[in-house]
Order: structure tokens, then C-alpha cells, then sequence
């Protein structure tokens, strides 16, 4: 397989990731802050593979940070598999402390946060950030495929 279809595949994965998180959005499964911080590393390598698939020279560095940021989505599921189950504390921003509303402290109009630690799906015992773990290590496994293969 070329250098190039290693790009499309994997930067065609992690849009197919942003796609799944926002379609999973659209059926109320609410994100937490921890899942839209996974979202933005799928979104920079599909940039990256944009970039480097009408780039001329600079393929396998475009790849290495692509691969770079599949890693870092897996780094953040899996974190977040820790939260969800209790092996480490979650950030304070899924604490729900933030839903205060500083100007008006006695307004009922809060909007819901979602706590990291819960798990609103799952399959075959894996949640939503396990699974962004999983698949992001091969998506990096295929970033780095294509940041090694000969042009």
C-alpha cells in the first residue's frame, strides 16, 4: 500500500470517528468535556491528511504529527476509561461545579453537565472512550505505517 492511501485511510478514519461522536450527539447521547477534548486531535489529523495528501514533499513529517495526534486521542480515552472506571479522579470540570451561572447564582435555567466518570453506551462492556482508545492506536499504527513507507 502507498504512503498515500496510508494518509486517506487514516485520516479518513479519524473523520469517520468525529462523524460517529457527533452522529452518537445527534441521538442525545450528550458528550462530556473529556469526549470533546478527544475530538480535537481526530479533527487535526484529518487536517493533517488534507494537507498531506496535496503536499508535494513533507508526506512523512505531515504523518509522524498525524500519527502524533491519533496517539493523543488514545492517550485522552484511555484516561477517560480510567475515570469512568474509578481506577483515577477525573478533571474538576466534569464535576458539575461549573454549571453555576456567576450572574444570576439563583437562576433554574442551568444547563446539564455530563459527568465524565459516566458511561452513557457501551458495547460488549467497552464505553465510547475505550473504543476511541482502541481505534486510535490503529489509526496511529497506521500513521506511522505511512510516515515509514517509502514514498
Amino acid at each position: 500500500m502507498t504512503r498515500r492511501a496510508l494518509i486517506l485511510m487514516a485520516s479518513g478514519g479519524s473523520a469517520a470517528m468525529l462523524a460517529g461522536a457527533f452522529l452518537f450527539q445527534a441521538l442525545g447521547f450528550a458528550p462530556c468535556m473529556m469526549c470533546l477534548w478527544q475530538r480535537w486531535p481526530h479533527a487535526a489529523a484529518v487536517v493533517l491528511g488534507g494537507v498531506a495528501l496535496v503536499a508535494v514533499s513533507g508526506q512523512r513529517t505531515l504523518a509522524c504529527l498525524g500519527a502524533f495526534a491519533a496517539l493523543t486521542t488514545a492517550g485522552l480515552g484511555l484516561y477517560h476509561t480510567g475515570v469512568e472506571r474509578a481506577w483515577w479522579d477525573g478533571p474538576g470540570t466534569c464535576s458539575g461545579i461549573s454549571t453555576i451561572n456567576l450572574e444570576d447564582p439563583l437562576s433554574t435555567d442551568i444547563e446539564p453537565i455530563v459527568m465524565c466518570s459516566d458511561v452513557t453506551w457501551s458495547l460488549f462492556g467497552l464505553s465510547m472512550a475505550s473504543y476511541n482508545a482502541l481505534f486510535s492506536l490503529l489509526l496511529a499504527m497506521i500513521w506511522i505505517g505511512a510516515a515509514t513507507r517509502r514514498a
